[in-house]
């Protein structure tokens, strides 16, 4: 069975078809239109309609950020697209004649990794997603878990520190103000002393094993750690992977996140440790996410 994946940034929309086995036989990319609900809706239209033709699909993806309700349908919030209360199922199934499932990013992200990733082998996973903020995905019993309303899983608002930095959520402390990319380019300049540096100088920096680098990317896995051993108490995974842009420092960001996790694990050497893993599908995982949820819901009807 064939099916179509979506995947809508602030910049480009990504759109696949895609395989039972989660391999991706054909992909398009446009511009994103994250301005106008209406162009938007064209736009995703499109690109299904163009990944369709001469194809066998049986349904289609959309994994967007933002909050979306428990029954894939309305987009109640998305923070860099003009939707507010976006009944976007409904409007795209009036124009494609195809079932249509609407996902939160980072749970597609790693509903992917999960059934063809770094999580395949595990049937309780919880993922991490690195970027300019802090997404989250938890996959319990082999089921992605949404919440009771759609909105669950929002990971980068796990509170670390009370009355701690404030978030762009409006509260203090998030895991998201200490763990992200915006908090790792802050620990680097203030580990290099250099106020004005930038994420490429950064990057840079990075590639290069500059030790204030390494030294502020161990800061940024510590508060990971802290994090984890709190998601932990609560969900217990077997496994936790770890994406995003950051993940690409490897075992040099998982190192300081399983000594921290170690630290701050509740009852400390009677609970088993789960393990932790880099991410295995980069950019794809939303697409191919997107497209294997729309398969899985296509089956059931």
């Amino acid at each position: 069975m064939y099916s179509i994946g979506i995947d809508i940034g602030g910049t480009k929309i990504a759109g696949a078809l895609v395989n039972d086995l989660g391999e991706i036989l054909e992909q398009r990319q446009v511009p994103s239109p994250a301005h106008s609900a209406q162009q938007m809706e064209d736009s995703i239209v499109e690109l299904i309609q163009e990944l369709s033709q001469g194809n066998p699909v049986k349904a289609a993806g959309v994994a967007a950020a933002g909050f979306i309700d428990a029954a894939q349908s309305t987009v109640y919030y998305a923070p860099n697209i003009a939707w507010r209360n976006e009944p976007l199922k409904d409007k795209l199934e009036a124009r494609i004649n195809l079932p249509i499932v609407i996902e939160n990013d980072a749970n597609a992200a790693g509903w992917a990794e999960y059934r063809f990733g770094a999580g395949k082998s595990f049937t309780h996973m919880t993922m991490l997603t690195i970027g300019t903020g802090v997404g989250g995905a938890i996959i319990a019993n082999g089921e992605l878990f949404t919440g009771g309303f759609g909105a669950g899983a929002e990971i980068g608002h796990l509170r670390v520190q009370p009355d701690g930095l404030e978030c762009g959520c409006g509260q203090r402390g998030c895991i998201e103000s200490y763990g992200s990319g915006r908090a790792l380019l802050r620990y680097l300049r203030e580990e290099t002393g250099n106020p004005a540096l930038d994420a490429n100088e950064g990057k840079k920096l990075l590639e290069d094993g500059d030790p204030a680098a390494w030294r502020a990317l161990e800061t940024l896995g510590s508060w990971l750690g802290i994090a984890c051993a709190s998601l932990s108490a609560v969900l217990d995974p077997q496994v936790y992977v770890i994406g995003g842009g950051v993940a690409a420092a490897g075992e040099h960001l998982l190192q300081p996140i399983r000594e921290s996790f170690l630290t701050n694990l509740s009852a400390q050497g009677y609970h088993p440790e789960p393990e932790f893993r880099i991410a295995q599908l980069a950019n794809d995982a939303g697409v191919v996410g997107a497209a294997d949820l729309a398969r899985k819901h296509a089956e059931k009807l």
